[in-house]
């Protein structure tokens, strides 16, 4: 083989036009529903925050995230995003992302919770993802495997 032919048949994998554009998303944490009779624990509001972590990292396969940093004064006094009236969608598309997500984690009690993400288009407020996954027992170890089962097995199982 000609030396261009084979720079080229080298270079076409890696050339940035050929690359895979992922839609970019503008993700907003975890909130924690608690609808136990007992009170929610700093430990629990400690694991929502990893569960954020958790999310980005495991978006990151699937989409380009937005920051959101710039609309997060917004938010103050919002409890949930999901009670906010449709407020994430005006914000995703302040930010310039054509989808957002966002979730929760419903407690129930300590030994029933569950992980709940929905993902919608900007544009339209359209639904174009939403799971739930019931996890047993309150501990680091339940809420990071939900949500590694809610992605992998129920969001994007087929991606």
């Amino acid at each position: 083989m000609k030396p261009l032919l084979v720079a080229c048949l080298l270079a076409a994998p890696f050339s940035p036009a050929l690359a895979k554009t992922l839609p970019t998303v503008a993700v907003f944490d975890f909130a924690l529903t608690n609808t136990s009779p007992a009170p929610s624990t700093p430990e629990e509001l400690a694991r929502l925050q990893r569960l954020n972590q958790q999310l980005k990292s495991g978006l990151r396969d699937y989409f380009e995230l937005v920051d959101v940093g710039p609309v997060r004064d917004r938010l103050n006094g919002v409890d949930s995003i999901r009670g906010c009236n449709g407020c994430e969608l005006d914000l995703a598309r302040q930010l310039g992302a054509q989808q957002v997500a966002y979730g929760w984690v419903q407690k129930v009690s300590n030994l029933i919770l569950n992980v709940n993400l929905v993902v919608e288009e900007a544009s339209t407020g359209r639904t174009l993802r939403a799971e739930s996954v019931d996890i047993r027992g309150n501990t680091d170890e339940s809420w990071s495997r939900g949500l590694r089962y809610l992605l992998n097995e129920r969001m994007f199982r087929n991606e």
